[in-house]
This record gives C-alpha cells, sequence and structure tokens, in this order.
C-alpha cells in the first residue's frame, strides 16, 4: 500500500488506496515518514471533497496537515492550489458581476450608489482570497496559478478603481470611469468560467449524466445490471426507429414487475428505471408516484376506484411505483375487501385511450407472493410480459460488509479491521429467514452501532479526530448483561437435580461440536453435525427445562443464531381442512428458525395413517428441515413408545433424528431435594418431620408428573399454610409444617 500510495502523481487519476483504508492506516500505525504521512491527508482530502463538493472543513483541515507535514510535495501543493481555485471559481459565481454594470446614462447618484456597492464585492472577494497564492513566483507561465493570480490582480485594480471612484463622490467632482469598471467586470466574468475550466475532473465530475452510471455504482446486483444495460439500449433503439419512422405492433410496454425480499433496492430501481424513461424521452418527466394497498384501498363501494384514478393522473408523465403490490389481492377475501377493484380500475386505466401509454405502471413485493398474485389476476399479468420482469437476489455477505462500510463513512465512521469482522458475524445472525432486510437491516446495524458509540462515549474527552470516527470492537457490545454473574448454559444444566444421563449426553454433544468446529477453522475435514434430537420421558422430567439449556449451548457453540425456544403442540401444527397444516406449520418453523422448534407430545401427530392432516405436518416438517440445514433444530417430545413409533413411521424422520435423550422418572431423593428447592424459591422452608413425612411418601407411591407434581405439591401447601396462619396468626410465616404437607399431599393426590 505504501508503494502505491508514493507512485501516486496526479489528482487526476484516483487515489490508490480508499478513505476507509488510509483511515484504518492513520488509526493503526504510528508514522515517522512525513512524505507517507502528509499523502495519507491528501488522500483523505480527496475522498472528503468529492463527497462534499461544496465546502468541507475537515478536508481543509487535512490539507493544511498535510502542508504542515511536506510543503513541498507536489500532489500537496496541486491538492491545495485546486482547493482555493475551486473557492475562488465558489466565491465569483456567488458574487452578482451581473449588477455590477454600469450605464453611461445613469444618474450620478444612482452610479455612486452603485460603486459602494461594487467596491463593497471587491473588497469581501479579496479578503477571501489567498494571498500568499496569489503572490507566489510561477515557473511555469501555462500554470493554472497564473489565472488565479490574474483574477486576484483584476479585483486589485477595480479596487482602486472604486476607492478613487468614491473619494471623486465625496469630494464632489465625480469621475466614474464606467468603461474600464464594465470591461473588468466582462473580464471577471470570462475568468470565473476559465477558472472552472482549468480544475480538476475530481472537482468538477460531480453529476451523473447517464442514470446507468449511478446504477453502476450500486453494490452487487450483477444479473440485474446487465438486464439493465440490455434493456435501456434496446429502448434507445427503438426511439432511433421510431425517429425514422418505424413502429411495432408488439412493442412490449414499459410496465415493470420488480420481486425481492426487503431492502434489496426494488425501489432504488423503480426510481432509475424512471430517470431511464425520462432521459430517452419515452416519459415526460422522471418522477415516481410511490404507493401501497393503504393509498389505494377504499372503506366503502367506490372509494378504491375514485382513490386509484387519482394517483394515477398523478402519475402521467411519469411512473405509478405500487410496493407490496401482492396485498392488493388477499387470499379468501371477502365482498368488504375492495383490492380487487383496484385491480380492475389499474388494468383499465393501463389500457384505455384517455390514459393508456401515458404512465409507466412498476409493481413491487416479495417472489413469491408476487407469482401467486399475478396468476391470480390473468388480466394484470397479461399487461407485464416476462422479459419485463425483474427479480432482485438477496445481497452475498461481502456485498453486505461493503454496504455497511459505505453507510459508517458516508456517516463519517469507519470500522476498524476487528470491529468489521464482529459486525460481519452481527449480520449473520440477522440472516435467519426470508424476513431479513438485506440492506436496509444493514443500515440499520450501523446506525444502531453509531447510537451505541455516542451514547456510550458522548461524555469522554476525544484528543483526536478519529476519536469521532472509529468503531471499535467495543461500540458493537449493545446487549450488556444485568448480572455479571450469569450462568452459562452448562452450569446451568449441572445446576438442575438429578438427569445424570441427559446432562452427560449434552455434554458430549457440546464437546463434540466444539471440536468439530475447531476442525473446521483449523481446514480438517469434519464429520456431520446431527442436531434434531427425541426427548422421549414422562411429563415433568425436564424435557422443556433441557430444550431450552440445548439450544443457548448450541447458540454459544456457534451454531444456532438466535437460540431461543419455540415450544409447540399439534394444535399448533395441524388445521382443520387440507392445504391449512401445511401453511401453519411452515409459520411455526419460520418463527423457530435461528433457535430450536421443541414440538411437547410430538406423537399426536401419528395415528397410524389415519390422520391426513397430522400426516401433513410431518412430511413439511421433514421438509422444512432439509431447506433450512443448521438454521433449524428440532427436538420431538413426548413418551418413550409412542415417540419410538412416530420417528419410525416415517422414513423422512427416521433419517433426520438420530439423537435420543431418555429422561427417566425422579427418585425419592430427588423429589425431595426438588420439593426444598421449589419451596425456597419462594422463600418458605420446612422442618425434618415433614421432610420424613416427603420421604415416605415418594417412596411408597408412585408419582405422575414428576416435578410438576411437586410443583403443585409446594404451591397447594402454601396456600394451606396461608389459611392456617390467618387464623391462628403463627409466628413464622415462611415455615410450612407438616399439616400444611399433609394437606397439599392428599389434595394434589386426588387430582393426579
Amino acid at each position: 500500500m505504501i508503494e502505491q500510495l508514493k507512485s501516486w502523481k496526479t489528482l487526476d487519476q484516483q487515489p490508490p488506496i480508499s478513505e476507509v483504508e488510509a483511515l484504518r492506516y492513520l488509526n493503526e500505525h504510528e508514522i515517522e515518514d512525513a512524505e507517507l504521512k502528509a499523502l495519507l491527508y491528501v488522500t483523505l482530502a480527496y475522498h472528503r471533497i468529492k463527497r462534499h463538493p461544496e465546502h468541507d472543513s475537515l478536508a481543509d483541515q487535512f490539507i493544511d496537515e498535510a502542508r504542515i507535514l511536506d510543503k513541498s510535495h507536489t500532489l500537496v501543493n496541486d491538492l491545495y492550489e485546486s482547493k482555493q481555485m475551486m473557492q475562488a471559481y465558489s466565491l465569483l459565481k456567488r458574487t452578482p458581476l451581473e449588477q455590477w454594470v454600469l450605464h453611461e446614462t445613469d444618474h450620478d447618484s444612482a452610479k455612486g450608489k452603485k460603486a459602494k456597492a461594487i467596491y463593497a464585492d471587491v473588497k469581501d472577494l479579496k479578503e477571501q482570497w489567498d494571498a500568499e497564492l496569489a503572490e507566489k513566483t510561477i515557473i511555469d507561465a501555462t500554470s493554472r496559478l497564473k489565472l488565479y493570480q490574474d483574477v486576484y490582480e483584476q479585483l486589485s485594480e477595480l479596487e482602486v478603481m472604486m476607492e478613487e471612484a468614491i473619494a471623486s463622490i465625496e469630494n464632489r467632482r465625480i469621475r466614474i470611469p464606467v468603461k474600464e469598471i464594465n470591461e473588468r467586470t466582462r473580464q471577471l466574468s470570462d475568468d470565473q468560467d476559465e477558472l472552472y475550466k482549468q480544475l480538476p475532473k475530481f472537482l468538477t465530475d460531480q453529476s451523473i449524466s447517464n442514470p446507468l452510471e449511478s446504477f453502476e455504482e450500486m453494490v452487487g446486483l450483477h444479473d440485474v445490471k446487465a438486464y439493465i444495460k440490455r434493456y435501456y439500449h434496446f429502448l434507445k433503439y427503438q426511439q432511433q426507429r421510431k425517429s425514422f419512422g418505424f413502429s411495432m405492433v408488439d412493442e412490449p410496454g414499459l410496465h415493470m414487475i420488480i420481486t425481492g425480499n426487503p431492502g434489496t433496492g426494488k425501489t432504488t430501481i423503480a426510481r432509475l428505471l424512471a430517470n431511464i424513461y425520462h432521459e430517452l424521452g419515452i416519459l415526460d418527466t422522471k418522477e415516481v408516484v410511490e404507493v401501497n394497498r393503504s393509498h389505494l384501498v377504499g372503506s366503502y363501494v367506490g372509494q378504491s376506484e375514485e382513490n386509484t384514478m387519482n394517483y394515477v393522473k398523478q402519475a402521467i408523465g411519469g411512473v405509478l411505483f405500487i410496493d407490496e403490490a401482492y396485498s392488493l389481492k388477499r387470499e379468501g377475501q371477502t365482498g368488504n375487501d375492495y383490492g380487487q377493484a383496484v385491480i380492475d380500475t389499474l388494468v383499465s386505466a393501463m389500457t384505455g385511450k384517455e390514459f393508456g401509454g401515458k404512465f409507466a405502471v412498476i409493481l413491487a413485493g416479495y417472489p413469491e407472493e408476487m407469482r401467486q398474485f399475478l396468476w391470480s389476476n390473468p388480466g394484470l399479468r397479461s399487461r407485464f410480459p416476462e422479459q419485463n420482469h425483474i427479480e432482485l437476489p438477496d445481497y452475498k455477505m461481502d456485498e453486505l460488509v461493503t454496504i455497511a462500510e459505505q453507510t459508517a463513512i458516508e456517516n463519517d465512521f469507519f470500522f476498524t479491521e476487528r470491529a468489521l469482522t464482529e459486525f460481519t458475524s452481527l449480520i449473520d445472525r440477522e440472516r435467519v429467514d426470508d424476513s431479513f432486510g438485506n440492506a436496509r437491516t444493514v443500515k440499520n446495524l450501523v446506525m444502531k452501532t453509531v447510537f451505541q458509540k455516542g451514547a456510550s462515549e458522548a461524555e469522554r474527552d476525544k484528543h483526536h479526530w478519529l476519536d469521532h470516527m472509529r468503531i471499535d470492537v467495543n461500540d458493537l457490545q449493545w446487549e450488556t448483561s444485568s448480572d455479571d454473574e450469569d450462568k452459562s448454559p452448562m452450569e446451568r444444566l449441572d445446576d438442575l437435580i438429578g438427569l445424570n444421563n441427559v446432562k452427560a449426553e449434552v455434554r458430549k454433544l457440546s464437546s463434540f461440536v466444539k471440536a468439530q468446529q475447531m476442525r473446521k477453522e483449523k481446514g480438517f475435514p469434519v464429520v456431520p453435525i446431527q442436531l434434531h434430537s427425541v426427548f422421549s420421558g414422562n411429563p415433568g422430567t425436564g424435557k422443556t427445562t433441557v430444550a431450552e439449556i440445548y439450544a443457548d449451548v448450541l447458540k454459544q457453540c456457534g451454531l444456532l443464531k438466535r437460540g431461543h425456544t419455540v415450544v409447540v403442540s399439534r394444535s399448533d401444527l395441524v388445521a382443520g381442512y387440507v392445504g391449512q397444516t401445511a401453511m401453519k406449520t411452515k409459520r411455526k418453523i419460520r418463527e423457530a428458525l435461528g433457535g430450536v422448534l421443541f414440538i411437547d407430545e410430538a406423537y399426536a401427530l401419528y395415528n397410524g395413517g389415519r390422520d391426513d392432516f397430522g400426516k401433513e405436518a410431518i412430511e413439511t416438517l421433514v421438509d422444512e428441515m432439509t431447506k433450512h440445514n443448521e438454521n433449524l433444530v428440532v427436538i420431538l417430545a413426548g413418551y418413550q413408545h409412542e415417540m419410538e413409533q412416530l420417528v419410525e413411521s416415517n422414513p423422512g424422520l427416521s433419517s433426520r433424528f438420530k439423537k435420543f435423550f431418555r429422561f427417566p422418572d425422579y427418585d425419592e431423593r430427588e423429589l425431595l431435594e426438588m420439593t426444598h428447592y421449589q419451596a425456597k424459591s419462594y422463600g418458605y422452608h420446612f422442618n425434618e418431620w415433614a421432610e420424613s413425612f416427603l420421604l415416605e411418601k415418594y417412596t411408597d407411591h408412585r408419582i405422575r408428573g414428576n416435578g410438576r407434581f411437586v410443583n403443585n405439591l409446594v404451591n397447594e401447601a402454601i396456600q394451606f399454610q396461608a389459611i392456617r396462619i390467618m387464623e391462628d396468626e403463627a409466628e413464622d410465616m415462611n415455615e410450612l409444617e407438616l399439616v400444611d404437607l399433609e394437606k397439599a399431599w392428599n389434595t394434589v393426590r386426588r387430582e393426579s
């Protein structure tokens, strides 16, 4: 990079490194080389001037820093002189030179008043001129600096003329050299244009003449860019043919369908197309009227048609852009939904004599929803030929990172290398399902990071301008734990009573996953990781609790992005009629993406092949597990025998569920320990007589419900204790006595 930078010779070429690269180098290195440091400042100033062509105080500061470091360097001098010339041009452009013109026929008082105004303008211009640069000795007579000095000299001469003219007015011997002043004014006007021509291209080339050029600057979208280029040249070709008198009966229209997930650039592409249509003279304006369902659909008969026609009239000569167009036709809509009226009115306007061909319609939305929408509306579909369909892909990770860096630098921030690596992980954690907002989400993450930086550092002293721009790893620590002593998932698992075999299995799986991750990082072959599991056991044995810990373990290992647990049963997956079960199941799966889908009493989905709805849920589940791969972990839970039957009932299930966790019933000692734990969690305790009573009962009776039984028992005992202390005014409100537990035991045993 250093060699590249030192080989940079002229401002007519772009710097060999980006603004972010220069910022990172300055941030990470102690630079002793004055020339290198000066060139880094020149690079920063160059890029900032490109981004802020009017004026940028930081660019001025960087140029000053560069001049202090290496004033003799050609690039440093060129940039300084160019910036001064740009400022001179801007000053002359803002000055009303056309008002300086004097007329011999003007009254003396009018001439005097104008002379004083000209004098004030000239003094103001001279004060903002760089006198050092204006008087600098020039070796090269063709130097553009000569023009800068010539303008300064003319201003000086004009200043003297105005001073003499004003003095003559004050002495009542009015002598105003009208002709000379007007000649100087005309010369300054010419010099203003010449100054602009002498400026380096990077200072003057601010406008993008062709819409395709702005499109090329967008990140990614390579296939779409290629299509838009072909489409642009086709339209240009058609316009040329029309100028010769040719015509096409079957000419494809301008109406477009743009599909893509959130944040893929649908609105941006619509605006680009409007620019193209306008530039080629196809449409009168590049204006885009942006609407959605809420703008178009009314609440009573006739209002939707009226709304639609109002927006069509607004779009005449330009583009009508309807976002989320599929929402106009809702599945199972009733007679009170007027979305169809919008579609009918729109088709009529697109094809009718009054408005047809006078505006373009661009419909946008998610790919699958738009496909279904168009197939349900043949009249609308026929107005959008296949070649006028653009599908925008999701951005790749490297493209999303580029967008993040662009967003940061546009807001005068930059990521350190370590911070960018961490930020990439943050993006990846957001890429869980189709709701991921692509560029929109990335920009929101960047601004969230900026907010975090500002909120945490506002009161800290900043000793260098880099401190205000740098985003480091600490600025990405959004989520701070309220308890610094929060336990790890494995520690929480170890705290559970009993379940020794389950703990051993989870610990083994955790170690296996971490080992495979390490092998992957080192480039060694990895063994496929089977994460889908079957939890079998009686109610109350801790299956749901372990599932939540299991999800946290997998998140900690980096295999799950969210690590949440979605608990469902048959009623959450199965609908009452054909076709709806798949949709209902997919909805729950989407909710669980990035985490664990825990299906409790999963065997209820299988009813010996007689239940088509349950079978549909299982088949949908198998398909979605394949589709989402490691982005979803499914846990099936229920009684052991029934769960074995369920897994064997479907080849897809049996091939995907290889891990079996057996949850045994708790023994009497574990049940007693759980009772103590449950009571203690509410601040209660009980003595050794009560403990002996419970141990005897737990030993002599088969406890159905395990942990649930214990929970119910303690809750009942607390209620019986409440009655006792209200009647007897007992001193210890935290003690559960033997009588409380006896009554609770009898109540819970009857109910179970």
